[in-house]
């Protein structure tokens, strides 16, 4: 069984942390079956960006990080206080964790900004939020990370990505490095992702 943590900023994106809870889910009941998350946060209560209240089942004082095979980090909003707990020294003491036990790290849009405060990125590839008005991919850079502008940068243990549009497939990509493609192909089927969906107006 591989165990997820999920770990959670004060004002993540409600749809960036779904998705991991979700296509893991999928796959620990109709999929391979080997795949285990488990959200933790700073604080026994969360808000999330759009202002609804989440509680994870740990506070990060109440977990082992030894028990865990993998991390994933939904980024937020600035405004919502995102920043505060993700440039927190506890919440960048379990990003470096991870990465010095060279456990897969995967991290949506902003999320990847606290792997960088946390120096992990230094001289490797990654990406963060891309619009043309924001300056988190210099801030990103600022870091020491190589930023390229690609949907998502995969830089052997990290996965990054650049908005909330690459979310899901953050997910499936983390998917398929804890198990296998076959495995993350037949939860790709069953959640209907290989479908076309067309529009039909009348």
């Amino acid at each position: 069984m591989k165990k997820i943590m999920l770990l959670l900023a004060d004002g993540f994106e409600a749809i960036e942390a779904s998705v991991f809870t979700d296509v893991l889910g999928w796959n620990q009941l109709e999929g391979d079956g080997t795949t285990e998350l488990v959200t933790v946060g700073l604080h026994e209560k969360l808000t999330c960006t759009w202002n609804f209240t989440v509680l994870p089942q740990y506070t990060l004082n109440e977990v082992n990080l030894e028990e865990f095979d993998a991390l994933a980090i939904p980024g937020g909003f600035e405004e919502a206080g995102f920043y505060r707990d993700a440039y927190d020294m506890r919440f960048l003491d379990v990003i470096r964790h991870f990465n010095d036990k060279n456990k897969m790290i995967a991290a949506i849009c902003v999320g990847s900004l606290p792997l960088g405060k946390s120096g992990i990125l230094e001289g490797r590839k990654a990406t963060t939020y891309n619009h043309p008005t924001s300056q988190r991919q210099s801030q990103l850079a600022g870091f020491g990370a190589i930023v390229i502008n690609d949907p998502i940068v995969i830089d052997d243990n990290i996965i990054t990505s650049y908005n909330p549009s690459t979310a899901f497939n953050v997910a499936f990509t983390l998917l398929e490095k804890l198990t296998s493609p076959e495995n993350c192909q037949k939860v790709k089927e069953l959640m209907g992702f290989t479908d076309i969906i067309k529009i039909v107006h009348k």
